[in-house]
């Protein structure tokens, strides 16, 4: 009874538990195409069977996602001024899901004849994935009572965990089946790009038709709109950089997420190039990983309860460092399973814990736009990690393991400027903003930021 009041007092007073329970789908659905098509099975079958297990193979695969991140980056603020104004983020959630399923299930095309064609597609499907990710988010702070938004994102992300290994094991039974019966790659995994489409479709049929369109359309012009959100955004920048410590915790991020996008975009393809794995081998070392990531997002809240939070965060970079040195190391699959599951338990520890600090370094009057930063530096990262290590293995022709030793390099970078992040300095600047904005005051708000 008490959890059930705790949960209904998270929610803004007109949403129900039902349409709160129809957004957190959206994390189940979309998390299938990240761990099946970017992490899981079809990134090595890309390398491997599109491109030839060409020298410049992974390096492709890398500069792919970098456009299509980079396209997310450039339209995001067009795209959400664009909805705002008309109040159009349920329109704009319907057209980046067909267009992620759509691209997704065309994937199923893809084979040693379709490079350029399939390049195309892996580009358009994520950056739909991408923008749809973005809009999905807008929604929350219409659901959530302000301090509370952090509870309720949670309720998403779990979700999130299990929709990805829902869709991964059903594409794990029919690989196994196609196996037994004699099928190789070119079969089985154009396959599990139509289960991917088709689990992400059904799962999000409740976010798309229970959640409401609060937003109430403005007067005024698409193209004075986008203006503003490019200002806005140039603003929110320049007013980070006023909390010091925020500011380098926001660069530190970008560093260390690199080393995590490089680890998560390219696990499959160092698994099966590196280690030897077949496609069921990769799938059920991801699923295993997937457990190990909800499970460390899960203590690591109570750790860092209890050790502040760039302790945490330090803890867990140390953690990502010896997991790049085991996996470099690793000539035994022994070896590399637990490689794989101490990369399962930081990922999930430090994706949570970095966002975690960001809201607690943020005055609650900013808190929104520095999260946006939060989503641009994790964007920006993902373009950064992957293209790196594509550009490693390329330059050394095909060097797995030279390239994830490489990566490792972001950690260490990261874990550098966190030594300069002061917790204590950056919410004390945050708390004097925030009594300085309740009086009126922005301008001593800013002073205070800065001091």
């Amino acid at each position: 009874m008490k959890i059930a009041s705790r949960s209904r007092s998270a929610l803004a007073a007109d949403v129900p538990a039902r349409e709160v329970f129809a957004w957190a789908m959206y994390d189940f659905a979309n998390s299938g195409y990240t761990t099946v098509v970017i992490t899981a099975v079809f990134n090595a079958y890309f390398v491997r069977v599109v491109a030839g297990n060409a020298p410049w193979a992974t390096l492709l695969w890398t500069v792919t996602l970098a456009v299509s991140y980079a396209a997310v980056v450039a339209t995001a603020p067009a795209i959400g001024a664009w909805a705002d104004l008309r109040a159009a983020k349920k329109r704009l959630l319907w057209i980046t899901t067909a267009g992620c399923v759509a691209g997704t299930a065309a994937l199923g095309l893809a084979g040693p004849e379709t490079l350029v064609l399939t390049c195309v597609l892996v580009a358009v499907s994520n950056f739909f994935f991408g923008t749809g990710e973005n809009i999905a988010a807008a929604f929350l702070p219409e659901l959530a009572r302000g301090e509370a938004i952090g509870r309720v994102s949670g309720w998403g992300w779990s979700l999130g965990y299990l929709g990805g290994m829902l869709t991964l094991g059903l594409c794990l039974v029919y690989v196994t089946l196609a196996e037994q019966a004699g099928y190789g790659a070119e079969h089985f995994v154009p396959v599990t790009m139509l289960i991917t489409a088709g689990m992400f479709m059904l799962a999000a049929l409740p976010t798309l038709l229970v959640l409401r369109e609060r937003a109430v359309p403005q007067a005024g012009t698409g193209r004075g709109a986008v203006a503003s959100a490019f200002a806005r955004l140039a603003d929110t920048a320049h007013h980070a950089r006023r909390y010091r410590d925020l500011a380098r915790f926001l660069a530190c991020l970008v560093f260390y997420q690199a080393g995590v996008q490089a680890v998560v975009a390219l696990a499959a393809i160092y698994a099966q190039e590196a280690m030897g794995f077949d496609t069921s081998e990769t799938i059920v070392l991801i699923l295993a990983v997937n457990v190990t990531a909800a499970l460390g997002a899960f203590a690591f809240g109570y750790v860092q309860d209890r050790l502040g939070h760039v302790p945490t965060i330090a803890l867990t970079l140390v953690g990502w460092i010896v997991m790049i040195v085991l996996a470099w190391w690793a000539t035994d699959r022994t070896t590399f399973w637990i490689a794989a599951n101490l990369a399962g338990i930081c990922l999930g520890s430090s994706q949570s814990a970095g966002r975690a600090l960001v809201g607690y370094l943020s005055p609650s009057g900013h808190r929104a736009e520095f999260f946006g930063l939060w989503g641009l530096a994790v964007k920006l990262s993902s373009i950064l990690g992957p293209v790196t290590y594509g550009l490693a293995t390329w330059l050394s022709d095909g060097d797995h393991r030279r390239a994830m030793l490489i990566t490792g390099i972001y950690f260490l970078v990261g874990l550098g400027i966190l030594a300069t992040v002061n917790t204590r300095r950056g919410r004390m600047a945050a708390l004097r903003a925030e009594r300085a904005g309740r009086r009126g005051t922005p301008d001593a708000a800013r002073a205070s930021a800065a001091s």
